[in-house]
């Protein structure tokens, strides 16, 4: 097998045992196909950097969704990465940032980045839409709904004011005939004005 094509086979061989050991919550497995643990969750904004901070990441986020798992779509390589598509999955059955459990599941396509340096993995980046896993658990709204708009509405009343005033507005700038410039008018012209006739000097008498 060639280098590179060999290299690729190992590397994915770290992501789905890296992915396969987060569905059994064998944490130090997952911990052990970094070369340096490290999340970033691009839609919280939040970096979990160093084996101290992945484990809490974990913690948090299992005592919420006891079962979260992943269930893999398809993988794609690049030079320094691993991409991976898979479908990230859970029930809410914990207390979640303040928010309190809901009982409910919730499915979402998801994208992870997995970084490397070699054969170990140094940042997992993750990519997914908070607002499809907010709506599958009762806290969000689809805004093209009725109960969505309703729900705009009350939490965001200056934001929507201002959007229909915008909008009202440029329906009347729109509704506007065009202003038409008037021609100018032509002037007449003058007939040239007629040169004076030289003057006849008059003889002196004498």
């Amino acid at each position: 097998m060639p280098p590179v094509r060999n290299l690729r086979a190992r590397r994915e061989a770290v992501v789905r045992e890296h992915m396969e050991s987060e569905n059994r919550h064998d944490f130090a497995t997952t911990l052990a196909t970094f070369g340096h643990p490290r999340y970033e969750i691009v839609p919280t904004g939040d970096v979990y950097d160093g084996a101290d901070a992945v484990t809490r990441y974990f913690e948090e986020t299992r005592g919420a969704f006891p079962d979260q798992r992943n269930t893999l779509i398809a993988m794609h390589h690049a030079d320094d990465a691993v991409i991976v598509e898979f479908d990230l999955e859970g029930t809410h059955r914990g207390s979640y940032r303040g928010l309190p459990p809901t009982g409910r599941a919730f499915t979402c396509r998801t994208v992870a980045i997995f970084e490397f340096e070699g054969e170990g993995i140094v940042c997992e980046r993750v990519y997914f839409d908070s607002a499809t896993i907010l709506r599958q658990l009762g806290v969000a709204h689809d805004p093209l709904t009725l109960t969505g708009r309703l729900a705009l509405v009350a939490n965001h009343p200056l934001t929507i004011g201002r959007a229909v005033v915008r909008r009202l507005t440029g329906r009347r700038r729109a509704g506007r005939a065009p202003t038409r410039c008037r021609p100018a008018r032509a002037r007449a012209a003058r007939p040239p004005r007629a040169s004076p006739a030289p003057s006849r000097a008059r003889p002196r008498r004498g």
